[in-house]
Order: C-alpha cells, then sequence, then structure tokens
C-alpha cells in the first residue's frame, strides 16, 4: 500500500529528527521528553520530594523526566487509557481518570498528599478533520484543568499541551482564573509547523 504524502514526510521527519536521535540515545521513551525538560529549564515546575501527577502519561516520555526531577524523595502518579511499560518509581494506573473507578484508583495512590504539579501531554487521536480535531484537543486540556482544580494545592502548578484554534483563547482565559501566573511555551522540541503549544499556570489560587 502506498503510502500518503503526509505520512511520507512525517516518516522523514521521525528518522532524522535530532530529538528522535537524542531520546534514543538518552534512553528516554519519546522525543517529547524534551519538551518537558525545556518546559522545567524555564519555570522551575518541578523539583526534588515532589508529588507529580502526569495525565496521558503513554509511552512515559514525560513520566522519565518528572521521576528523574522529583527523585527519590518524590511521587510521580501517571494514567493513562493506554498501555505503559512500567518506569521505575512511577505509579501507572491504565484507564480513562474520568471515570469514577480509575479516578478513585489515583485518589488512592495520592492518598491525601498534596499534589505540587499536574502535567500533561495529552492529543487526540487525529481524524484529520480540523474542527473535530480542535474539538477533541480543548476537551482533553479542559480535563487536565479539572482535574488539576480538583487535586492541586494552593500555589501548586500545572503545565498542558494545547492547539491553538477555535476555543484556545477560551481555554487560556479559564486557566487565568485559576493561576497567579500564566505563560505560553512553544518548545525548541515541538515541531515548528505544529500548532502545539504548552500552557503553563503557576500559582494555583485553590
Amino acid at each position: 500500500m502506498a503510502r500518503s504524502k503526509s505520512s511520507a514526510r512525517w516518516l522523514n521527519e521521525h528518522v532524522n529528527d535530532p530529538y528522535v536521535k537524542q531520546a534514543q540515545k538518552d534512553g528516554y521513551r519519546s522525543r517529547a521528553s524534551y519538551k518537558l525538560l525545556e518546559l522545567n529549564e524555564k519555570d522551575k515546575l518541578i523539583r526534588p520530594g515532589m508529588l507529580v501527577i502526569d495525565l496521558g502519561s503513554a509511552p512515559g516520555g514525560w513520566s522519565q523526566v518528572a521521576s528523574k526531577l522529583v527523585g527519590e524523595k518524590g511521587t510521580v502518579i501517571a494514567s493513562d487509557i493506554l498501555p505503559m511499560d512500567a518506569l521505575p518509581d512511577v505509579d501507572f494506573i491504565q484507564g480513562d481518570f474520568t471515570e469514577e473507578a480509575v479516578f478513585d484508583e489515583i485518589m488512592g495512590v495520592i492518598d491525601g498528599r498534596p499534589v505540587d504539579v499536574v502535567i500533561s501531554d495529552m492529543a487526540p487521536n487525529l481524524s484529520g478533520v480540523a474542527s473535530a480535531d480542535q474539538a477533541a484537543s480543548i476537551y482533553l486540556i479542559e480535563l487536565a484543568l479539572d482535574m488539576a482544580q480538583q487535586v492541586l494545592k494552593p500555589k501548586g502548578c500545572m503545565v498542558a499541551k494545547a492547539f491553538q484554534g477555535e476555543g484556545y483563547e477560551a481555554f487560556v482565559k479559564e486557566v487565568r482564573a485559576h493561576f497567579d501566573t500564566v505563560v505560553i511555551r512553544k518548545p525548541d522540541a515541538s515541531r515548528s509547523r505544529s500548532r502545539e503549544v504548552y500552557v503553563v499556570g503557576k500559582g494555583f489560587k485553590g
């Protein structure tokens, strides 16, 4: 079966992508690891000893970074609908965190401890219909914000992937209502032609 031009372009980009090559060299599961590393370098989100929730964690690139950043005294709780191979020092819960049983399981692992940071690199499965894909992406980041509101401690932080388009400005406005400081980042590891950005909220108002 002949590849489409877009899939051939993606494959060519992927094979020649310096971040993909670097991830393989550094032992990271995805190039996305470098996005979180850069975000953390700029915004100082994750520090040793923290409790971090990673939403949409598979294949585990962000959980790997977060686990290293929180160190032995910290905790990373990861969740995804998709399976994820085990990572040392990461508690993984498979399932849809909007479902009560999965949410309760996450809350059980949190066990009443204050959550310092919620991170989300979630993206929808793309259908190719731009309006539907945008709506799906907004739905996911709103779920991430809702989770953050339920578990973050006062002055906690959140970072979530968003796609610029319909609903994006309204979402950013909503984040500003819940955090003291909100910045929009485009890490170097984000492909330049991608509409993805990262919304960083610091100082959760509770």
